[in-house]
C-alpha cells in the first residue's frame, strides 16, 4: 500500500475579505474531490486571506498510478484560476 501527499501553496489575489477566500478555496476543493476522489483539507493559513495551504492524499497499490494522480491535480489547479498555485510538493509514504 502506498499513500500518496501533496501541499499546494496558494495565493489568491482577488480575495478582499477572509469569506471571499472560503468561497474560492471551497470551490477547489469540491471539484478536486469530485474529478479525483482524493481527501483534501486546508491545513494551513486558514485566517490569511490571501493565502492558502491545502493537504492532499490519495491511497493506492503502485506509486506510479498516485504520482500520475497528484500530477493531474497539480495541473487541474493551474487550469483552475491562472495565478493561484504559487508552489507544490508531492511525497509518498510506505
Amino acid at each position: 500500500m502506498q499513500i500518496g501527499t501533496l501541499l499546494l501553496k496558494l495565493a489568491i489575489h482577488e480575495a478582499r475579505s477572509l469569506k471571499d477566500k472560503r468561497r474560492v478555496v471551497k470551490s477547489l476543493k469540491e471539484k478536486l474531490r469530485r474529478k479525483f476522489n482524493v481527501s483534501i483539507a486546508e491545513i494551513e493559513a486558514q485566517d490569511v486571506r490571501q493565502s492558502a495551504v491545502l493537504g492532499v492524499a490519495i491511497i493506492g497499490n503502485e506509486r506510479r498510478y498516485l504520482d500520475q494522480v497528484l500530477s493531474q491535480i497539480v495541473n487541474s489547479v493551474r487550469t483552475f484560476r491562472p495565478g493561484l498555485l504559487i508552489d507544490y510538493e508531492i511525497d509518498f509514504l510506505a
